[in-house]
């Protein structure tokens, strides 16, 4: 079924043509032109995944923009089979906007403490259920529900051998040792380039989270290991003085950054590195004969 069709069935007959866009991983996408109205973002999954996708999107839109005050596109339609927003413009390319960038989301985390890790129902991160059980320890959460939970999935079981999963099961006993104790604070979850837009007057704006009260720290990877343009670097410069973050924090962005990478290799037959990535963080924890 179409995008144009999908739409229709939603009850959106205004809309006359559907335009595919590129970009997103997981989803078809496009915009859409409308009668009498400005146009719309639009996307659908091929084969929709069980459970209500685009309500846990739209959700999560909704608590950055209230919770944390980040520009998100507006949501004009979000039911099991069709996500409609508004449309957002591509970012400039200047330093200024990546400051503005850090200066976003330093209030984000730093304005959304919460005492516990998680969400208080699973949401979706691509096609891939995000499991958010609360927990009150950090580390016990990262390792249950954004690390090993990959681990039974076939594509990660066929590209990960006995030592690995031996390896990362030990990297997550060292965590404490491996990471600073950090409190929980609403993320995007998602935070890698193409997610990263601007309003209409060039101010960033987010899409596509998979919010959870985390550690500020997995947004800062996301972006950090998604081969962001060279302007980004002042987005951190900004970020680490807004936040007081220590000097070593480039040091620990592999090691978060692993539950990215284990979420592409569950899902995606090209996964554009991530096991070899994945070993990489993983050798040290490999038992030395």
């Amino acid at each position: 079924m179409t995008l144009l069709e999908r739409l229709h069935l939603a009850g959106m007959r205004e809309v006359v043509a559907v335009q595919p866009v590129t970009g997103g991983l997981a989803a078809l996408a496009g915009i859409a032109t409308r009668r009498d109205a400005p146009p719309v973002f639009v996307k659908a999954f091929a084969d929709p995944p069980a459970g209500d996708v685009f309500g846990a999107e739209a959700e999560g839109l909704a608590a950055l923009r209230e919770l944390g005050g980040v520009p998100t596109p507006e949501v004009i339609l979000a039911d099991r089979d069709v996500l409609v927003l508004s449309v957002l413009h591509a970012r400039p390319r200047s330093e200024a906007f990546w400051e503005q960038l850090a200066h976003l989301l330093a209030r984000l985390h730093l304005s959304t403490t919460h005492p516990r890790f998680g969400w208080h129902h699973d949401n979706w991160l691509g096609r891939r259920r995000q499991i958010n059980t609360w927990n009150d320890d950090g580390f016990t959460f990262f390792a249950q529900h954004r690390l090993l939970r990959w681990l039974d999935q076939p594509r990660v079981e066929a590209a990960l051998d006995a030592a690995d999963r031996a390896a990362l099961e030990r990297l997550c006993d060292r965590l404490p040792e491996l990471l600073p104790e950090r409190p929980a604070c609403l993320t995007h979850g998602d935070l890698w380039a193409q997610n990263i837009l601007a309003t209409a007057d060039g101010q960033p704006a987010l899409i596509d989270p998979a919010v959870s009260y985390l550690w500020a720290e997995v947004d800062l990877a996301h972006v950090w290991s998604t081969s962001p343009p060279a302007e980004a670097r002042r987005m951190f410069e900004v970020y680490a003085e807004l936040t007081s973050l220590d000097r070593d924090w480039e040091a620990r962005m592999p090691v978060i950054q692993l539950r990215q990478h284990l979420a592409v290799l569950a899902q995606f037959d090209d996964d554009w590195g991530a096991a070899d990535q994945i070993r990489a963080v993983l050798a040290p924890f490999r038992t030395r004969t």
